[in-house]
């Protein structure tokens, strides 16, 4: 079990282990995801940790479809930030507590304000990485957004 199923399961919130064998030689987790699941590729999101270049230490997450780019212009609009850029993958790692291509928007190591693409909406569930490369959770979009305390936004293109 990863912290975000435990944490899911301790809230009592429903969702469904999605997993499949991730290829080591693979580095477009996403992609590889909506592959191996067989789903619509805009269903699965990916986590972005983005930092404020202006503020030292100041990280947020961004959940976005595997399939789309972040806007960092309309993130940035929505946190007031001066510079957004995403973050380097050391720096995500060590921020989230989850190595690359397993980052999950839930349970985070350190918790982050969060924004979740309003094209989830589009959905009853959508699919995020469960804290482990391989493994993804598919939850209902509001109880997402509930558990990591995120609002709803158009950060992506």
């Amino acid at each position: 079990m990863t912290p975000a199923i435990n944490l899911l399961k301790k809230n009592k919130i429903n969702f469904k282990i999605l997993s499949f064998e991730h290829d080591k030689n693979n580095s477009s987790y996403g992609i590889e995801a909506v592959e191996k699941l067989n789903q619509n590729p805009l269903k699965i999101f990916k986590t972005l940790i983005v930092k404020d270049v202006s503020l030292k230490n100041n990280y947020f997450t961004a959940v976005i479809p595997a399939v789309k780019r972040l806007n960092l212009k309309l993130f940035s609009k929505e946190f007031n930030l001066k510079k957004a850029e995403i973050s380097n993958p050391d720096e995500a790692s060590r921020i989230t507590g989850y190595i690359v291509g397993g980052i999950s928007p839930v349970s985070q190591k350190k918790k982050l304000k969060t924004i979740i693409d309003s094209s989830a909406l589009d959905f009853e569930t959508i699919i995020v990485s469960a804290g482990k490369r391989g493994l993804e959770i598919e939850i209902s979009v509001l109880d997402l957004s509930k558990i990591t305390n995120a609002k709803l936004a158009e950060i992506s293109e």
